[in-house]
């Protein structure tokens, strides 16, 4: 009995952090806002996590030195190459 009343407890604040979570996000409007909270607390463990995964995701990408974008080379600041003539 305390096993599983100890495993409620741990389900309800994993759902209830990332309920939080997801209603911080700006980049999120209201309805998916709502939309996302309404599958984490219908899909237990799974939908928290999954969710928290997903919108992590999305940070990482923000996160990166060149900004996420592929390729280059040396540029200068208004993004014009400079390799010469």
């Amino acid at each position: 009995m305390d096993y599983l009343f100890v495993g409620i407890v741990a389900l309800v604040f994993l759902n209830f952090s990332v309920s939080i979570y997801l209603f911080k996000r700006s980049d999120l409007d209201r309805f998916q806002k709502i939309a996302q909270v309404i599958v984490v607390w219908l899909i237990p463990f799974f939908g928290a996590i999954g969710l928290w995964l997903f919108n992590r995701s999305h940070d990482s990408d923000n996160n990166k030195p060149s900004g996420g974008s592929f390729g280059g080379g040396s540029q200068d600041s208004i993004g014009v190459s400079s390799s010469g003539d």
